[in-house]
């Protein structure tokens, strides 16, 4: 009697049915993780934001019906067009295997080869993007932990002396967690960001019970009114509304942490809704109590609950940190791997989440700066008149490089690409020109910094090319070097010896240096090139090709994506099996200043500084110390 088969259909079916349970609690973890992550800057904007729009530097507006239903108008539509339509819906969808942010946005458009060569223009426009977001990373943390600890002034004064040190010691606190890593800190921030965004929504739903009506703001009507009431004034209004939108970018740029899918689910789930009604809410306060408008949101609380809204506040504000502290670490990550910044040390803080990482460097150098801002500028409202320029600029930059990624890698038609992209233009345009007159406010800090940060990637890039064409100039080919050896043998020993190299085909000097000073080889000689590609991941398979050109002389490349671990030895493990017995030899540079055609004097001065403080190969590369040997070169730029 054969069995029947409906016991293999119901274990199928439960299989299955395990699988999407599986995968559902994963998208909740995911999705938990980027509400602690992704959105604490964008969910900490109701902090400030309204309140500058009638309040902020270079413009006052009137707390008049008419324009506070026109701010909420421009608000709801923001928010749509911004985040919703440009971000979520278009630009998210054009990752780079993956990854987000706008270096990785560049690399799709510059793939190697003469492309590269005639795309240099472009190329420099995202570095100054990918700059531009560093120095909004320096703003964020500050003004949104700033903002949290002003309420307690709502409930006294006598608290005013201590907000800029409470705001010092709270930053702090924040980076020192880093170290965790972006997964860790995400399922600790989460479950708070949570509660944050059900108390912005109850808060703003109770006000507006009472004032229903504020509810027309939804008409884009009352925007239009706005602008034509108030003239220069309405669209200086722009600058503040801008608030609402800042993380943005950082969102884009965190997308390689956790996925578009579970940062939909987040923002359509909790924040688009928790946002609008709070917005709303502060709305519906300021049409019965005008004179709310100094802190309108922690006007919307009873009074009995305005100590636990300030803690929980400063809770949210310390997670708003993260959308830009993590998207700079990402950044970095990819700036590293694609030749723009130093070797550094780079921690990879989950084995299953890939795109995690923290670097320390980066993360100190923010919170110098973070308290440093503090410290200036001492209050939310001056550190507004500072944040935005940057921001505008960068999301105008992502674009213009978005347009081109949907004409050469979605194939969209030129009419397609540029509608779609020419409307986010004109909001982006619109934006940074409402931000132009907080520039001698504070905004030109962003762009300062933004500016230093350029000058590094650009030295460092530039400096590396340089030292290339010098150890160019007077190459050997692996070829000759074997036809040499097979002509006069040199005496061999045992084992393994691995070449470091970038150039491809040419023997290192180190090689060369060994082998005239000591007169022997080993057995095997295996020169390593690293390739850097512009996708985030390479398959182990596809990594290391091997070549051998006779004599025990072989030619290795490695190709990696930005975003793949550099761990020479577990690579050549996978392709040849035990390495336990490798020696490691690197080449090292010198360099020397000089007046032979290059950069300018001063930018050779400062590449030599970063070379010299560039992360150690073999730490980078995760060789082995005790088997590890560098070969110094003398190079004059």
């Amino acid at each position: 009697m054969t069995a029947s088969p409906r016991p293999r259909r119901r274990g199928r079916r439960r299989s299955r049915a395990l699988g999407d349970a599986a995968a559902a609690r994963r998208l909740g973890t995911l999705s938990l993780g980027a509400l602690g992550i992704v959105f604490g800057d964008i969910g900490t904007s109701p902090l400030y934001a309204f309140r500058e729009s009638f309040e902020g530097a270079g413009h006052e507006l009137a707390v008049t019906d008419q324009n506070v239903l026109g701010v909420l108008s421009l608000i709801f539509w923001s928010l749509l067009l911004v985040i919703a339509v440009k971000y979520l819906a278009f630009v998210m969808r054009a990752d780079n295997d993956g990854e987000g942010g706008i270096l990785a946005l560049t690399a799709l458009v510059t793939p190697p080869g003469t492309v590269r060569q005639r795309r240099w223009l472009l190329v420099l426009v995202g570095l100054f993007g990918t700059a531009l977001l560093y120095g909004d990373g320096m703003i964020t943390p500050a003004i949104s932990v700033l903002s949290a600890v002003e309420g307690t002034e709502v409930a006294t004064s006598r608290t005013e002396p201590f907000v800029v040190p409470a705001a010092v010691v709270i930053l702090a606190a924040v980076f020192a967690v880093q170290r965790r890593g972006t997964g860790a800190v995400g399922r600790l921030f989460g479950p708070v960001i949570v509660v944050w965004f059900v108390v912005l929504g109850l808060l703003g739903a109770i006000e507006m019970a009472r004032a229903p009506d504020v509810i027309d703001a939804v008409a884009p009507i009352h925007a239009v009114r706005l602008f034509s009431e108030n003239g220069v004034t309405g669209f200086l209004v722009l600058g503040s509304v801008f608030l609402v939108v800042t993380g943005g970018e950082a969102l884009f740029a965190d997308m390689g942490h956790f996925g578009r899918l579970p940062i939909a689910v987040a923002w359509y789930g909790l924040v688009l809704p928790g946002l609008l009604l709070n917005y709303f809410g502060q709305g519906a306060l300021l049409l019965s109590q005008p004179e709310a408008i100094d802190n309108p949101f922690y006007r919307l609380a009873p009074g009995w609950a305005l100590v636990p809204l300030v803690v929980l506040a400063t809770a949210a504000s310390v997670i708003a940190s993260q959308a830009l502290i993590s998207g700079a670490f990402s950044l970095t990550h990819q700036a590293a791997q694609l030749g723009y910044v130093p070797r550094m040390r780079i921690e990879h803080t989950s084995a299953r989440e890939r795109g995690q990482v923290y670097v320390p460097a980066v993360n100190w150098a923010l919170m110098l700066a973070c308290i440093g801002l503090v410290l200036g500028f001492r209050s939310s409202t001056s550190l507004a008149a500072a944040y935005g320029v940057a921001v505008t600029m960068t999301m105008g930059i992502t674009t213009l490089i978005f347009y081109v990624v949907v004409r050469e890698r979605l194939g969209w038609t030129r009419a397609t690409a540029g509608t779609v992209c020419g409307l986010f233009l004109v909001v982006d345009l619109a934006f940074f020109g409402a931000n132009i007159p907080k520039i001698p406010h504070g905004g030109w800090f962003p762009l300062v910094a933004a500016a230093v940060v350029f000058t590094l990637l650009t030295t460092w890039h530039t400096g590396r090319r340089l030292v290339a064409q010098r150890l160019r100039a007077g190459r050997e080919t692996l070829g000759d070097l074997a036809a040499e050896l097979a002509e006069n043998p040199h005496p061999r020993v045992p084992g393994t010896a691995v070449y470091l190299f970038s150039l491809a085909g040419s023997t290192p000097p180190a090689l060369r240096t060994n082998l005239e000073l000591q007169g022997t080889l080993r057995e095997r000689v295996i020169v390593l090139s690293v390739e850097t590609g512009d996708v985030p991941k390479v398959q182990p398979v596809y990594r290391l090709k091997i070549q051998d050109l006779g004599c025990g002389i072989h030619q290795a490349r490695l190709r990696l994506g930005f975003m793949d671990r550099p761990d020479i030895p577990a690579e050549l493990r996978f392709e040849l099996g035990d390495t336990d017995d490798f020696t490691y030899v690197l080449g090292s540079e010198a360099i020397t200043v000089t007046d032979q055609h290059g950069m300018a004097p001063w930018r050779e001065r400062l590449f030599k500084i970063m070379h010299r403080n560039a992360a150690s190969p073999a730490d980078y590369f995760d060789l082995p110390f005790d088997r590890t040997f560098t070969v110094a070169k003398h190079i004059e730029l």
